[in-house]
């Protein structure tokens, strides 16, 4: 696929992704995330609590409780719940990984992440770099 297709696709995946971040009901952080493979949507995530748990991510003095998953391991976890594989797929994360999700995300098999904008701590960033993982951060202008 050319450049500026591949560029459109990109664009298209992210505002999903961010959409998809709505749905967290976490109030610091909301994120989203989207896995395609082969043209095809195969999972979706977003931060928030574990099911069967109340959906409130922080605690009284606003930091994020332990338990909460973020937006590409929920992604993950889905398709390792069902009979699909992100081995050679692509991640649209609307936060990059933290170094936690990061070693998901190559253990995954996923080999190319595209996100918005970056984390704090950007060591998740380094350790897909050092995998081998194409990352591309879009521009949220464009």
């Amino acid at each position: 696929m050319d450049k500026k297709k591949q560029l459109r696709y990109d664009l298209a995946y992210m505002r999903m992704a961010k959409e998809w971040a709505k749905l967290s009901y976490c109030k610091r952080k909301q994120v989203g995330a989207i896995i395609v493979k082969d043209k095809m949507i195969i999972s979706d995530g977003y931060n928030g609590t574990p099911s069967g748990f109340d959906n409130t991510c922080e605690d009284e003095g606003g930091t994020t409780k332990w338990h909460v998953l973020h937006a590409e391991a929920n992604a993950i976890l889905k398709v390792a719940g069902s009979t699909q594989s992100c081995e050679g797929s692509t991640l649209y994360l609307t936060m990059s990984p933290c170094k936690e999700c990061s070693k998901l995300i190559h253990q995954s098999g996923i080999k190319k992440v595209v996100y918005s904008k970056a984390y704090s701590d950007i060591s998740g960033l380094e350790f897909l770099e050092k995998a081998d993982i194409e990352l591309v951060q879009l521009d949220d202008n464009e």
